[in-house]
């Protein structure tokens, strides 16, 4: 494409608008259907004019008398003939098979003479039966450029010469009625293209009308307003379509979104709490050593109990960034050792070591043996570790009760730890699983806990495909429910 080319297609751009593009192409494409059916017309009406003037024709051939063919070699000057009454326009002609071409223009009074066309297409019309040339007719072109229509027809009798009459007529004033007729065809065709135009604007424009409300809808949306909705029932199937599918995108957006702030203010209250957690031993610590070094440490019992409150808040320090380290793991990609394991026998080995950490308090234990899970029986006992752990800190020293039971439910194995504690109140039952929260923040830390047993429990038993659950009330206790997918028999 040549510089010149580029631009001057360059000024004519396809319109941006919707809808000028449709209105555009509505009108092409109605003007080619218009320019196709008056093609088609042209054709059509060509041929049904021409084939109908042939049939006159012929019809006006057979009654010419043959006294005019016999007498029209033998014309005298001044001789007595009455001329064909033809229109000015028709010729009449004879050709033989000798290839003489004998032209009655005298005979006819015709204003033109008759055009000839080659003896080879006048014999092969001669060798044609002459039923077979009814209703036929052939364009010739005669010598000062004029086209004419013929007819023939053939003269010969057994035994003599044969001979073919031809007549024919200027297509001038046939093609004349053609043009006007598509003369009109084409103003009709503008004036309807008008109409259309006129008619299908207003149209057009209602029709787009849920196309601008969805548009306004989307310039109104941003990331501080995602609940905002396109209309969906606007009487249009795609139109409401595409509308329900932006709705659900937003939808999913607008979780997205919200997922992702609450993930960032989790992750700024853990960093809070972390700190939080950290900073308070780490305080402690710093102040015995101060206090040491201050001449405490010459005091021997005084040395021994700083150092006894240091060794303890160094524990605490190091259970908490295991506890830390532990829900990074799950959190991320947990490795997890399974085999398959009898979950009764599991907990019934523990038994010793929950009475010596329930103190006074009474256990009771309501195991079913035999069922047998995959899963990775240390993961399983921090799981039993936590919960009892968290039931000993909420339930009284001496008249504490705690109830540890195992059951088959369908394919899934249900340990239930149950206690007889001050219970969690409805608001906080949604939580209680949230890392480092705590329905009593001073009882939780007087007894060393970290507010992350509960949240390593959860990360746990999903890591294991199960689930763990919470009921309670206040004043009746709580129970921790833990769920594990089971292998059959």
């Amino acid at each position: 494409m040549t510089a010149r080319t580029r631009r001057f297609t360059g000024r004519f751009h396809a319109p941006r608008s919707l809808r000028k593009q449709l209105l555009v192409t509505s009108l092409l494409i109605l003007s080619g259907l218009l320019i196709l059916i008056g093609t088609l017309q042209y054709v059509l009406m060509r041929n049904f004019i021409y084939s109908n003037r042939a049939e006159a024709m012929e019809t006006q051939i057979r009654s010419v008398p043959f006294e005019i063919f016999n007498n029209a070699g033998n014309r005298r000057p001044g001789g007595d003939r009455r001329p064909l009454l033809l229109d000015a326009h028709t010729t009449l002609a004879i050709y033989n098979q000798d290839g003489g071409f004998m032209d009655l223009k005298e005979e006819t009074l015709s204003a033109s003479p008759a055009p000839r066309m080659s003896n080879e297409a006048y014999d092969q019309l001669l060798k044609l039966p002459q039923d077979k040339r009814g209703g036929n007719y052939q364009l010739i072109t005669a010598g000062d450029g004029s086209g004419h229509l013929a007819v023939f027809m053939n003269l010969g009798r057994p035994g003599a010469a044969r001979m073919l009459l031809q007549m024919t007529v200027e297509t001038g004033p046939l093609r004349d009625v053609i043009l006007q007729q598509l003369l009109i065809f084409g103003a009709l065709s503008l004036a309807a293209l008008l109409a259309g135009l006129l008619l299908y604007l207003p149209t057009l424009r209602k029709t787009l009308v849920p196309l601008s409300n969805m548009g306004r809808s989307a310039q109104i949306i941003d990331a501080g307003n995602l609940n905002v909705r396109f209309p969906e029932e606007q009487g249009q199937l795609e139109i409401d379509q595409l509308s329900q599918s932006f709705n659900g995108m937003l939808e999913r957006l607008e979780i997205s979104f919200k997922n992702e702030r609450e993930a960032k203010e989790q992750m700024r209250r853990f960093a809070a709490d972390a700190s939080h957690e950290l900073r308070t031993p780490l305080t402690s610590i710093y102040g015995f050593l101060e206090v040491l070094l201050r001449g405490a440490a010459d005091n021997r019992e005084q040395l021994y109990s700083a150092l006894s409150s240091m060794h303890g808040e160094a524990k605490r320090i190091n259970k908490l960034v295991e506890d830390l380290l532990l829900l990074a793991r799950m959190d991320g990609a947990p490795r997890l050792q399974v085999k398959q394991v009898l979950l009764g026998e599991l907990i019934d080995d523990m038994q010793a070591q929950l009475r010596v950490l329930a103190g006074e308090r009474q256990v009771v234990f309501d195991l079913a043996y035999g069922i047998r899970c995959l899963v990775d029986p240390d993961q399983i006992r921090q799981v039993l570790l936590n919960l009892f752990h968290n039931a000993v800190q909420h339930t009284d020293a001496v008249k504490g009760i705690i109830h540890i039971s195992l059951h088959a439910a369908g394919e899934l194995a249900e340990l239930t730890v149950k206690d007889n504690g001050s219970g969690i109140s409805a608001e906080h039952l949604p939580h209680v699983f949230d890392r480092f929260y705590r329905s009593d923040s001073s009882r939780t830390r007087k007894y060393g806990g970290s507010g992350l047993g509960l949240s390593i429990t959860r990360s746990i038993a999903e890591a294991h495909h199960g689930e763990v659950t919470v009921s309670s009330a206040p004043g009746e206790g709580a129970a921790f429910k833990v769920s594990l997918p089971c292998l059959q028999d």
